[in-house]
C-alpha cells in the first residue's frame, strides 16, 4: 500500500518538471517511473491476494483441525458439555470469520504505513492540508467505532441463537422417525419456524449494522476526498501550491481512500472474528470428564481382573460377565468407569485405570454401546475400523453378530455404501453392525451395552450363543436384562441402587433372588417374538431406512 503513493508523486513531478516547462527528458524520466511503479504495484497486488488467501485458508483449516481434535479429546463428555448446533456453527461460520480477521495483519500494517507516508508527503506540500487529512482520518475512526461496538453485541447474540436453532434442527432430523410415530413433527416444526423468525429478526439487526459499516467504509473516504480536493484546488488557485502539487494532493488522498476503506472494513471483520474466536476458545477450554494423571502407569502385561470398588463389580479375566439392573443408568456408569470414560477408583489388576494412558487403554479395552457412531463409507470400512482386517475375520464377526442378512440384502455386500449414521439401515441392523465391528476388533476386554435390545427374540438367542463362542477365553462384560443373554453368562451381577446385590449364575439367581426373577421376567414378557424393528433391509438404492 505504500507503493500506491509513488504514482501520484511521479505524476506531480512529471507535470511540474516536464510537462509545464516542456522539458521532455524529465517528462520521459518521470513517466517511465510512473509506468514502472504501476507494474510493480500490480505485481504486489497479485502477491498480496495470494498471500492473504493462503493466510485465510490456513487459519480456517487450522482452527477446524483444533476443533476436531478437541471434539475427540472430550470423548464421552462432548455431548454433555456442548451442543451439536454450536459445533456445527463453529465449523461452518466461525472458522471462516477467524480466517477473514487474520487477513488484516499484513495489509493492516501496510495501510497504517501508507497513511503515515501520505501525511509526510502532504507536509512537504502544505502543512495545513496534512493537518486536515490527519484530523479527517481521526474523525472517520470516531464515527465508525460506535458501530463496531454495536456490531460486536448484536453479532454475539445472533451467533448464540443460531447455535441453539441448529441444535434443534439436528435433533429434529436425527429423531424424525420417532417424531413421526409420536405425531410430534408438526409441533416441533412450528416451534422451529417461530425460532427461525426470531433469528431472522436478529439477522436483520446484524445486517443493518454491517451495511452501515460497509457504506461508511466507501462513503466517508469519498466525502473526505472531495473535501480535501476542494481545499487543495483553492490553494492552487491562490498560487500557494503548484498544479503538479495539486494533482499530487488529489492522488495522495484518492489513493489514501484504499487503506482507509480497508481499515474500516477490517474493523468489521475483526469484530466478527472476535465473536467467533470467543466461541472457539470457549469450546477449546472444555475439559473431559477424566482428569489427566500426574504420572502414567503401564497396564497389566497379562489378562487381569477389572474391578469397580464403587459398585463391587468384578470382571474376571477370560469370563463372560453380565450386569443386570432395573435402573439402566447404573450399569452404564459402571462400564464408563471401567472403560476409563469417567474418573473413578476402578482397577485393572493392581493398576488404577485413571493412571493408564488413554491410547494404551483403548488398544485393549473396547466399549461398544448403542450410541456408537457409524460413519459413512462401505460396510467393509465400517467393520474394519482404522486397520485392514482379513476377510475371514470380518465374516466371523458378521456371523457372530447375526448380521449375514444385512450383508446379503445390500447390493454389493461388504462393499456396499452405508450412509452417515447408518440411515439406510434399520435400528436392529445398525445394532448388529456395531456389535460386528466390536467383535472384529477382537479386544482383550469387550464391554457391550444391551447388544440385543433392538432385535427379536430368535435373533437375540442366536447372538447370545454365538457371542459366547466368539469370546471364549476373552474377557467380556455385557449389560443386559435379557434372559437369553443372561443364560449364557459365567457370572451375573444383579445391581440394586448401583451396587452388587446378588452374584451367581443365571439359574442360581433365579432360584435365590425374587427381585432378580421379577427383573428378568419383565424383560422376557416385554420381548417381541416377531420381527420387531429388525425388518429385512431393502436395497440401498431404494433408500431403505429404519
Amino acid at each position: 500500500m505504500t507503493g500506491l503513493m509513488i504514482p501520484p508523486y511521479a505524476l506531480s513531478r512529471a507535470i511540474d518538471e516536464g510537462l509545464e516547462p516542456r522539458h521532455w527528458p524529465a517528462l520521459v524520466c518521470w513517466s517511465g517511473l510512473l509506468l514502472g511503479a504501476g507494474g510493480i504495484n500490480a505485481g504486489c497486488a497479485i502477491a498480496l491476494h495470494r498471500r492473504v488467501t493462503r493466510i485465510r485458508m490456513h487459519a480456517s483449516f487450522r482452527t477446524a483441525e483444533l476443533v476436531a481434535s478437541q471434539s475427540t479429546r472430550l470423548g464421552a463428555a462432548f455431548s454433555r458439555q456442548v451442543t451439536t448446533g454450536e459445533v456445527v456453527t463453529i465449523g461452518m461460520q466461525d472458522v471462516v470469520a477467524i480466517g477473514n480477521a487474520l487477513t488484516f495483519t499484513g495489509p493492516g500494517f501496510g495501510a497504517i504505513s501508507a497513511f503515515l507516508l501520505a501525511t509526510a508527503l502532504l507536509l512537504s506540500v502544505s502543512p495545513p492540508l496534512a493537518v486536515v487529512v490527519l484530523l479527517g482520518v481521526v474523525v472517520m475512526g470516531a464515527l465508525i467505532s460506535p458501530l463496531l461496538g454495536r456490531l460486536l453485541r448484536v453479532d454475539t447474540a445472533y451467533r448464540e441463537r443460531q447455535g441453539r436453532l441448529v441444535t434443534r434442527l439436528v435433533d429434529m432430523v436425527t429423531g424424525l422417525g420417532v417424531l413421526g410415530g409420536l405425531g410430534g413433527k408438526t409441533l416441533l416444526a412450528d416451534r422451529y419456524r417461530s425460532e427461525s423468525r426470531t433469528l431472522r429478526h436478529h439477522g436483520y439487526r446484524v445486517g443493518a449494522v454491517t451495511s452501515w459499516v460497509d457504506a461508511l467504509g466507501v462513503g466517508l473516504p469519498a466525502l473526505f476526498l472531495g473535501a480535501v480536493t476542494w481545499l487543495a484546488a483553492r490553494l492552487a488557485a491562490q498560487g500557494t501550491i503548484t498544479i503538479g502539487e495539486f494533482v499530487a494532493v488529489y492522488g495522495y488522498v484518492a489513493v489514501l481512500a484504499v487503506p482507509v476503506s480497508f481499515l474500516i472494513k477490517s474493523g468489521r471483520d475483526i469484530t466478527k472474528g472476535l465473536v467467533a474466536s470467543r466461541r472457539v476458545t470457549r469450546f477449546l477450554s472444555l475439559e473431559p470428564d477424566t482428569a489427566v494423571p500426574d504420572h502414567l502407569e503401564p497396564p497389566p502385561r497379562t489378562p487381569a481382573a477389572l474391578t469397580d470398588p464403587a459398585s463391587g463389580v468384578e470382571v474376571r479375566p477370560g469370563t463372560l460377565t453380565m450386569l443386570a439392573s432395573a435402573r439402566p443408568t447404573d450399569p452404564l456408569a459402571i462400564v464408563d468407569r471401567l472403560a476409563g470414560f469417567a474418573d473413578s477408583t476402578a482397577l485393572w489388576g493392581d493398576v488404577p485405570i485413571g493412571r493408564i494412558a488413554t491410547a494404551w487403554l483403548r488398544e485393549r479395552v473396547v466399549l461398544a454401546d448403542n450410541d456408537a457412531e457409524l460413519f459413512s463409507g462401505t460396510l467393509r470400512e465400517i467393520l474394519s475400523g482404522r486397520v485392514d482386517r482379513a476377510e475371514e475375520t470380518l465374516d466371523s464377526a458378521v456371523r457372530a453378530a447375526m448380521a449375514q442378512d444385512v450383508v446379503q440384502a445390500l447390493p454389493h455386500g461388504l462393499d456396499s455404501f452405508i450412509e452417515a449414521g447408518g440411515r439406510n439401515l434399520s435400528g436392529g441392523q445398525r445394532q448388529r453392525v456395531r456389535l460386528a465391528r466390536a467383535l472384529a476388533a477382537d479386544p482383550e476386554v469387550l464391554l457391550a451395552v444391551e447388544p440385543t435390545s433392538a432385535v427379536d427374540a430368535h435373533t437375540a438367542a442366536a447372538i447370545a450363543t454365538r457371542l459366547r463362542t466368539a469370546r471364549t477365553g476373552r474377557t467380556t462384560l455385557v449389560v443386559t436384562t435379557s434372559p437369553l443373554l443372561l443364560a449364557q453368562a459365567d457370572i451375573v451381577h444383579h445391581l440394586a441402587d448401583g451396587k452388587v446385590a446378588d452374584t451367581g449364575t443365571h439359574s442360581e439367581l433365579l432360584a435365590a433372588s425374587a427381585r432378580y426373577r421379577a427383573l428378568v421376567a419383565i424383560d422376557d414378557h416385554g420381548k417381541d417374538d416377531g420381527h420387531g424393528d429388525d425388518t429385512p433391509l431393502a436395497p440401498a438404492a431404494h433408500g431403505a431406512g429404519e
